[in-house]
């Protein structure tokens, strides 16, 4: 029986411009490829390997840190944010991925780390040198309490206290990440100059945006007012952090100040990109505040999905209707997976089919209204790789094994060739992460010449996505429909999508409403051509069909 159509449609009122519905292809660098024979990807290897990118039929990639760095967090520690370290190459290999990028017609985006730096920063040196030099206040530092213990009850990210003690400066220092990342007092209009000489830096070089990361916790209440309990159960969490609301040590009101400073500097250079990193249990209202009015950034993105166990309707359905498209909001972004997460393919798949998992993500995140972000393998439907403990390098899978899954199995190498050492990454012996022999048979080149391949898949999808401008920058309407099933119409004037999703346990049959208009196929979970639409959705199944405007 055809379902009404449900009173959500969406208007987007906002000229268009290149990043409006860009396809973004998010790559790890010391994970990509390697040409050096030293076992971590470098620059030359993103160089060498952008055709491939270019082919895949995205608009863009977005290149995490390379910037100078001890690499305790593996470049989100920054110690020169104006520098390249020497394991990534040079500026000469920087500059050729600008130009070979620009040629083939790929936007590049890179990291921007505002909220804390390495403590091997030279800004931060003289900061703690003592409390009179001129970068004193460039860092956040407190006295200790009566009795000697932190400033306040905050938390790291990665475990234990957020307050370090310091001996040079007898006082405390905020980290909300390691020990070895003290934050930047984003509050000082000094350090604010400073980031955004960096910005001017880049932009300068050539990048087309930035991808701002961790940027709710750029700024603290001056206060140091202590966190309230979150409530959660101890069994539950993984560290103290869990444990409260993150109230007083991030997410400041005076941040949207900060990034309309930002924005007026990016205008400075036209035609670029930003999109926010916004993290929490509920980031909305700060998504929404750091991109609004068109004074803001561009975009942001949370973690509705990189750490959801389970892909169901309901969750996609509700993160979609959060962004109405009203006047002056912004424009969201998509991430199933990304460095940080364990991919999605390994947390959504419940019957053992990864392939068929891999392709309905494909077909779902690039049906979204926003920008979708594709890490690195998701186009071979490269699972969560197995690392050791011995093997382990993140920190926090280190401090909190077995009970997560830690960052590293994400952060595999690229498996580029299925018979060649290292899959092709690397000429080394031993690679920064192991290579999980499993990822071989994912290998591009054991997938490029198929047709029915994940990576094939991937291919034909990016290219009818592009033929058909309603799946780029068209409104959403979402529509009524079962529980377990989602669907929604993409539409602009020149004509509509319908995109329909099983997401449930069970076969489901399903019609578009009444008024919906003929429907062609455009796509399916295996299958991308023409073709009559279906009604009778498997469970993990779905489509684009092409309809008649109504």
């Amino acid at each position: 029986m055809a379902t009404a159509l449900a009173d959500t449609a969406v208007a987007t009122d906002a000229p268009l411009t290149w990043w409006r519905g860009a396809v973004i292809y998010q790559i790890y660098p010391r994970s990509f490829r390697d040409t050096n024979g030293d076992g971590i990807g470098d620059l030359a290897g993103i160089a060498e390997r952008l055709d491939y990118i270019a082919d895949l039929g995205v608009d863009g990639i977005w290149i995490s840190p390379f910037f100078t760095s001890p690499m305790k967090d593996f470049g989100y520690d920054v110690a020169d944010y104006c520098g390249i370290d020497p394991s990534f190459g040079t500026f000469e290999d920087f500059d050729r991925i600008i130009e070979k990028a620009h040629a083939l017609g790929l936007k590049v985006i890179i990291d921007q780390v505002y909220s804390h730096t390495s403590d091997e920063h030279a800004w931060f040196r003289e900061s703690r040198a003592d409390r009179t030099n001129p970068k004193a206040d460039w860092y956040v530092w407190a006295d200790p309490k009566p009795d000697g213990s932190p400033p306040s009850n905050w938390q790291s990210v990665f475990g234990g206290s957020a307050w370090q003690w310091d001996g040079p400066r007898k006082q405390y220092y905020l980290h909300n990440f390691l020990t070895s990342q003290p934050d930047l007092n984003v509050h000082n209009p000094d350090v604010q100059d400073a980031l955004l000489d960096v910005a001017r830096f880049w932009l300068g070089r050539g990048v087309d945006g930035f991808r701002l990361d961790a940027l709710n916790f750029s700024m603290h209440d001056p206060e140091l007012r202590d966190n309230p309990p979150s409530g959660t159960p101890i069994e539950l969490v993984t560290r103290p952090f869990d444990m409260q609301i993150k109230q007083f040590n991030q997410s400041h009101p005076d941040i949207v100040a900060f990034l309309e400073r930002i924005r007026a500097t990016i205008d400075e250079f036209p035609g670029r990109f930003t999109v926010a990193e916004v993290g929490g249990p509920e980031p909305l209202a700060e998504m929404k505040a750091f991109t609004e009015g068109g004074k803001r950034l561009d975009s942001a993105y949370n973690f509705d999905f990189l750490y959801a166990p389970r892909l169901t309707a309901p969750l996609v359905r509700a993160s979609l209707s959060q962004w109405s498209g009203e006047p002056g909001e912004g424009w969201p972004s998509w991430a199933f997976s990304n460095h940080d997460a364990p991919r999605a393919v390994t947390r959504w798949t419940l019957d053992g089919d990864m392939g068929r998992m891999a392709r309905l993500n494909l077909l779902l995140l690039l049906a979204l209204r926003g920008n979708p972000i594709i890490y690195q393998g998701e186009e071979l439907g490269l699972p969560q790789g197995h690392v050791a403990f011995e093997d382990l390098q993140d920190p926090e899978a280190i401090a909190n094994w077995p009970h997560t899954l830690g960052r590293d199995g994400a952060r595999t190498p690229m498996p580029w060739a299925a018979n060649a050492p290292q899959a092709g990454f690397s000429t080394a012996n031993r690679t920064w992460l192991k290579l999980d022999p499993a990822h071989s048979g994912f290998a591009v080149d054991a997938q490029a010449a198929d047709p029915a391949s994940t990576l094939g898949y991937a291919r034909a999808l990016l290219g009818a996505r592009r033929a058909h401008p309603a799946l780029v920058h068209g409104d959403i309407e979402l529509l009524s429909s079962p529980a377990d099933i989602l669907a929604f119409r993409r539409h602009t004037e020149g004509g509509s999508v319908l995109c329909v999703f099983n997401l449930g346990e069970t076969s489901l049959r399903w019609s578009p409403p009444a008024g919906a208009g003929a429907a062609q196929l455009i796509a399916t979970e295996n299958h991308v051509g023409s073709g009559a639409i279906l009604e009778d959705l498997r469970p993990g199944s779905g489509y684009w069909a092409m309809i008649a405007s109504s």
